[in-house]
């Protein structure tokens, strides 16, 4: 069952990411941000309500609980905020591949922290992953997107990085906690914190960017993000299910976002692309063939 939920999330997350790309073109990235924030926040606040309405504060009302909490909100804002000017800038089918890469650090963390193992078919498909990451690093190159001379490259690497510690940092909070709890929780520190941001940035008459424009895809973004992250938090907290897989099948979502970079986008140098996808889209086949 834990596998089909992180698939299910994977397809979510593909959505999530074309709305994404949709909302910031032209567009005020803190703006689009913290408003995804609040809808996101929205989305859940029932869970919160209805604790609240029992005398219950979230995590056993204690403060450890809030502040292990508030610790995940900074993590997964500071991997959103480098991943929304990242996407902003760069096409979507270099910036899947590269977000794709999310899993071979979170193997790292799972082999040394929580001492997981995988069998012969999980690492056939962690080292088809190495090579994938291989092949789009070349053609990034091509398109002048080295990371020698690209900070957006660095941007959405630092965008992994911290996904890839969140992606740990969940397993940890899972054993605690229910899942619609800590994502509901976490949400709303987010939405806090990105307020509270933007408000002191315009005191303090800062330029951030762009002029913001309203888009009807804005609430979409978390639309799907909810979702997805309800079906990863479920997937995680199943006691057979192991990090490391359930994020390489998440990167999954690369296939919805770089069909629409295609189609949509017309991007260049889709063949090669393509060949790149189909070696990750083998890599993740292998990871879910060998966790049933």
């Amino acid at each position: 069952m834990w596998v089909t939920l992180a698939i299910v999330s994977a397809l979510c997350l593909g959505f999530y990411d074309i709305f994404k790309k949709i909302s910031v073109r032209a567009n005020n990235v803190l703006m689009v941000l913290m408003l995804n924030t609040i809808f996101g926040a929205l989305y859940l606040s029932p869970v919160i309500v209805s604790g609240l309405a029992h005398g219950y504060y979230g995590f056993g009302n204690t403060l450890a609980g809030h502040l292990l909490i508030m610790v995940k909100a900074l993590i997964v804002l500071g991997s959103w905020l480098l991943g929304y000017f990242a996407i902003k800038h760069l096409p979507l089918t270099i910036q899947g591949p590269i977000n794709a890469s999310r899993p071979v650090m979170v193997l790292v963390g799972a082999l040394v922290i929580f001492g997981e193992h995988l069998n012969l078919l999980q690492w056939i498909g962690i080292s088809l992953g190495f090579l994938s990451l291989f092949f789009i690093s070349r053609l990034g190159a091509k398109e002048g997107l080295s990371p020698r001379h690209s900070r957006w490259i660095w941007m959405s690497v630092g965008a992994t990085a911290l996904g890839a510690v969140s992606a740990l940092y969940d397993k940890y909070l899972l054993g605690l906690y229910r899942p619609t709890e800590v994502q509901a929780w976490y949400s709303l520190y987010q939405c806090v914190i990105m307020v509270a941001t933007i408000l002191i940035i315009r005191s303090l008459g800062i330029s951030a960017g762009d002029k913001f424009r309203w888009r009807w895809s804005i609430p979409c973004i978390a639309l799907f993000l909810t979702v997805a992250d309800l079906a990863y938090f479920y997937s995680l907290s199943d006691q057979a299910s192991m990090i490391a897989v359930v994020s390489m099948i998440r990167r999954g979502s690369v296939l919805v976002s770089f069909v629409y970079g295609v189609l949509a986008l017309h991007e260049k140098n889709i063949k090669a692309k393509a060949i790149d996808l189909a070696i990750l889209l083998l890599s993740l086949a292998l990871l879910v063939l060998g966790s049933m």
